[in-house]
């Protein structure tokens, strides 16, 4: 079977979105603060990224909470908005229409992602070709200042 690639992943939704019940689930019911976490489908995920303008930014913290929020959810499935966000990134790559500026997207506390197409190398271009200033802590890369940059994704997509 031949492996799938990025845009078909992205389109493919199978059960998803749903709403997990984590009630049994003590420690995780505590982190997160509720029982109802929704595992968003892939191209939830994309249509939050294509919004972005430029020179603005957001997480996928941001994104998860706006989502969760929307579907009336406690929290949003992280494990799959990390691996969700990286296939629209991919797909975006795949694509020679219909791009989005998936580099606008930062991980947790305005960090780099490694995964997204070009690995830091290119997103930290891409962000600086914008304006924004990356600074390198250990071996990672931030934008500096990036929480003025966050855009109010419920402003935004309302």
């Amino acid at each position: 079977m031949a492996k799938k690639s990025f845009n078909e992943k992205l389109n493919t939704a199978g059960d998803l979105p749903k709403i997990e019940d984590i009630s049994d689930q003590p420690k995780a019911v505590e982190h997160y603060g509720g029982t109802k976490m929704l595992i968003a489908e892939p191209m939830a995920y994309n249509n939050v990224m294509a919004k972005i303008p430029k020179g603005n930014l957001t997480t996928t913290v941001d994104i998860r909470t706006y989502l969760a929020k929307k579907a009336k959810a406690d929290f949003t499935c992280p494990l799959t908005a990390g691996i969700f966000t990286n296939i629209a990134a991919n797909a975006s790559e795949e694509r020679a229409q219909n791009q989005i500026p998936f580099w606008r997207t930062l991980r947790t506390k305005g960090e780099l992602n490694e995964k997204y197409p070009g690995g830091i190398a290119a997103q930290k271009q891409l962000l600086q070709s914008e304006g924004h200033k990356i600074i390198q802590k250990g071996k990672r890369y931030f934008v500096e200042n990036y929480e003025s940059k966050l855009i109010s994704l419920e402003k935004l997509l309302s």
